[in-house]
């Protein structure tokens, strides 16, 4: 972007030079030279006071000494506003008055108007370029602090109350009973605080559950189509919208007959849209969405069904944005309009100095439309307004005669904003042949004709110059905010990934050795809670991670403390290990997948078997997590974990997989043995 802002200011000052040069002064050429150091990055070292002194004395020598238009100083005027010299520019415009007539002097106005206006913001456009990082980085600096804040408050009181707890249990066995129960009691309540944060976290995104979705058809051998067409994050939205899509997906892969389906989001109107369609549908009723309709219509939604005859379930659910829309530049577009109204003004009262004075009003008032048509064009390609402006600039011709032929500018500046380049430059073409042809029927001398053709296209690039700039200032704004907000919701759905994967599992099994401890003799409670207090050690490590900090696991040791814990369960294990030195990347990853299936085995499974395997074949490693408590809802698909894990092999190049079969439950996991972004 930067080099298109220079490329559309370099083409409008060389249009701006071409005027004088078709007058026969070589000196433009010259001052066009030394203005290009206040545009060109790459001449900036040049900025000098002695750069406005010699671009001083090529304007005067121009002006005084080769009887050039004072328009030409246009280029000190605007070189001088651009520099903490700025006060000198009125009184170069007050020369240009006492030098020359007073149509030049009002052009050389216009010029350091144009020059100031398109270089500030060119180096606007640069500014915005070159910070667009830093300003994801800070939003999501800004969001891991506030995220370590929350849970430093909440989780990490809790973790530190739970180790004081054990501490006085082991000091004071006798009040082992008392103590213990309030220790499972904070324990209970920090792992209800971690899965409430990270289903909050997750619930400003549609992202995860998307992915989760995909992965839950190919899973079920559906062909699974997404098509994202909504910005993030969706604030209270994407929860909603989450819990319809899960929903929706769940029951195709439940139902076992959907070959096809495709989900879709948009965003129009301030509505964001999701809709799910697949083949797998026996009818549209579906009792289990009638709860998400209700709470989608007292969100100002809507959720609609239907079915069609060829067997194809579409659901689509609608709701206001969450989010605000990326803020404008207000400076960079108040200026941009006040110049090209500035701009508009002076070329009228120019073109009003040749009006006779009997027809002064009229044309001031056909003046007053064409400005105002010509500010509406600012916001995109309204047709009838340009056709209002080809009449105005054609039809009062034979009226107005060559006062009215520099009104052709005003035309060409909306055609090159409305239309693609290949189709504007060649309808230019033909506006400037036409006031061309106007002079020739007019009987004006050659020089002139030139003049007013060329003045034409500088008109139109001046106005699409200063435009085209203000739109690439949004443009770079609404990217910047994009940025921002997408590193703020990466963020927060990698905290909500630690948060479930790390602190859930640390809870939980902090919560079950609680819980063991109680019902064991002081002897055996004692080994207990030491390996309590080594969780809470390793819960306050999970807790760093999750405030930004760095996983760091050992993939050997979470399979002994899965083995650990659920032998606390009374769920007999099966560990065998053989896997090779891992990457760090795919040693946390692994060990996290482990921690999640763990999770789901205390949480979702009646097991009283577990198997826990890794092997190496060709450079790939493999983990597998069996368990005999298939019976219930162990590991369903869409599950937050699976989409966590999901996401974290995925970027990996790994993949997970689930089967059922014979009463037992398996995850699989891979992965490239040494990550491929390691």
């Amino acid at each position: 972007m930067p080099r298109l802002a220079r490329a559309i200011v370099v083409a409008v000052l060389a249009g701006l030079t071409s005027v004088y040069l078709l007058a026969g002064s070589p000196l433009a050429l010259v001052a066009f030279g030394l203005q290009l150091v206040y545009v060109l990055r790459s001449l900036r070292r040049f900025r000098r006071p002695w750069l406005l002194i010699l671009q001083a004395l090529v304007g005067y020598a121009a002006t005084l000494g080769f009887g050039t238009s004072v328009g030409l100083l246009g280029f000190l005027g605007g070189s001088l506003l651009l520099t903490p010299a700025w006060p000198l520019a009125p009184l170069v415009a007050v020369s240009a008055a006492v030098i020359g007539p007073a149509d030049p002097a009002i052009s050389m106005v216009l010029i350091a108007l144009v020059v100031y206006g398109l270089t500030r913001l060119t180096d606007r456009v640069e500014e915005m370029h070159a910070a667009r990082l830093a300003l994801a980085l800070a939003a999501a600096a800004e969001e891991r602090l506030r995220i370590a804040t929350g849970l430093s408050d909440g989780l990490g009181r809790g973790l530190a109350a739970i180790a004081t707890g054990v501490r006085s249990v082991m000091d004071q066995p006798e009040r082992a009973v008392e103590v213990l129960g309030e220790i499972a009691g904070t324990a209970r309540r920090s792992l209800a605080d971690a899965r409430n944060a990270a289903a909050g976290y997750r619930a400003t995104s549609l992202a995860p559950e998307m992915t989760t979705a995909r992965a839950m058809l190919t899973a079920a051998a559906i062909k699974a189509e997404t098509r994202v067409g909504h910005s993030e994050p969706l604030g209270p939205a994407g929860a909603l919208l989450a819990a319809v899509l899960r929903e929706v997906v769940t029951d195709a892969v439940r139902e076992n007959t959907a070959r096809t389906c495709v989900i879709e989001t948009t965003a129009a109107d301030g509505m964001v849209r999701l809709c799910v369609t697949h083949d797998g549908a026996r009818t549209a009723e579906d009792e289990s969405l009638d709860g998400l309709a209700r709470q989608l219509s007292q969100a100002g939604g809507r959720l609609t069904t239907g079915l069609s005859a060829e067997g194809w379930l579409t659901v689509e659910a609608a709701l206001p944005e969450g989010q605000a829309e990326a803020a404008e530049d207000p400076g960079a577009y108040r200026l941009s309009v006040a110049l090209l109204t500035a701009v508009l003004i002076g070329f009228s009262i120019k073109a009003l100095l040749f009006v006779p004075a009997n027809l002064a009003a009229p044309a001031a008032a056909c003046l007053a439309v064409i400005v105002i048509m010509q500010i509406r064009c600012v916001t995109g390609r309204h047709m009838g307004a340009l056709a209002l402006l080809a009449l105005l600039t054609y039809l009062p011709i034979p009226v107005f005669g060559r006062a009215w032929l520099g009104a052709a500018g005003f035309l060409a500046g909306p055609v090159l904003l409305a239309f693609p380049w290949r189709v504007a430059w060649p309808l230019v073409g033909c506006v400037m042949a036409s006031v061309a042809a106007s002079a020739v029927l007019l009987g004006l001398p050659f020089p002139l004709t030139v003049n007013f053709t060329a003045s034409t296209l500088v008109t139109g690039l001046v106005m699409y110059g200063l435009l085209e700039l203000a739109r690439l200032v949004r443009e770079l704004q609404e990217a910047r905010q994009a940025l921002a907000r997408s590193a703020v919701v990466e963020e927060r759905l990698r905290a909500a990934r630690d948060l479930h994967d790390l602190l859930g599992h640390s809870m939980a099994a902090i919560l079950l050795k609680c819980e063991l401890a109680r019902r064991l003799d002081p002897a055996r409670a004692r080994a207990v809670l030491e390996e309590v207090l080594a969780m809470t050690e390793k819960a306050k490590a999970d807790l760093r991670v999750v405030s930004g900090g760095r996983p760091a696991m050992s993939l050997a040791a979470e399979g002994e403390s899965a083995r650990s814990v659920l032998a606390a369960a009374g769920i007999q294990v099966e560990l065998d290990l053989a896997h090779e030195e891992l990457s760090a990347e795919v040693e946390n990853v692994l060990g996290t997948v482990l921690r999640e299936a763990v999770t789901n085995v205390l949480r979702h499974s009646s097991a009283r078997h577990c198997a826990i395997t890794t092997v190496v074949e060709e450079g790939v490693v493999r983990l597998r997590v069996r368990n005999d408590g298939v019976g219930s809802s162990a590991g369903r698909p869409g599950s937050a974990g699976i989409g966590n894990l999901t996401t974290r092999l995925a970027e990996l190049d790994g993949r997970l997989g689930t089967a059922r079969e014979d009463g037992w439950f398996e995850l699989t996991a891979q992965a490239p043995r040494v990550s491929p972004v390691g």
